[in-house]
């Protein structure tokens, strides 16, 4: 079954790339790496998702806000990989959530990201990752990843 095929299955469609705020890009590819800039979770109206895990939100709410974000950088690594998500295969994750300094429950919160790539993409799904907690995050965003893909032929 195709990545497209597998998106459709569970209802989800993938996003528009969001636009950078500051001078970088969304991606970078170089040879068959693809560099996937940190992204943060948004609403259907390209707001940001915003609020404090552990505080505000829920352990499962950020695990959704995560899930969001893996759609949006699957969006932006079809782009990379020129249409195809089929091409695509998911190196290395780095999350990190915007949590009270208490919260230990980082890997259950990306682990809407990584679960996300691998119910999408099966084994070039499976990845290396870091769930880390931040003090705070751009716009007060609950959850930003970031990635590193390849294309495979």
């Amino acid at each position: 079954m195709s990545a497209e095929d597998n998106l459709k299955k569970l209802g989800l469609e993938l996003p528009n790339i969001p636009t950078p705020v500051a001078n970088y890009v969304p991606w970078k590819r170089a040879g068959d790496m693809i560099y996937l800039s940190g992204q943060g979770p948004r609403d259907k109206d390209g707001k940001h998702i915003t609020g404090l895990v552990g505080k505000d939100v829920t352990v499962e709410q950020a695990y959704e806000h995560a899930k969001l974000v893996g759609l949006g950088l699957l969006a932006a690594a079809k782009q990379a990989a020129g249409g195809s998500l089929d091409k695509v295969e998911v190196l290395k994750v780095l999350g990190m959530v915007n949590a009270v300094p208490e919260f230990t429950d980082q890997p259950k919160v990306i682990n809407g990201c990584s679960d996300l790539f691998v119910a999408v993409l099966g084994e070039r799904g499976r990845h290396a990752r870091s769930a880390v907690g931040m003090g705070s995050l751009p716009n007060q965003i609950t959850v930003e990843v970031e990635a590193v893909m390849r294309v495979v032929e």
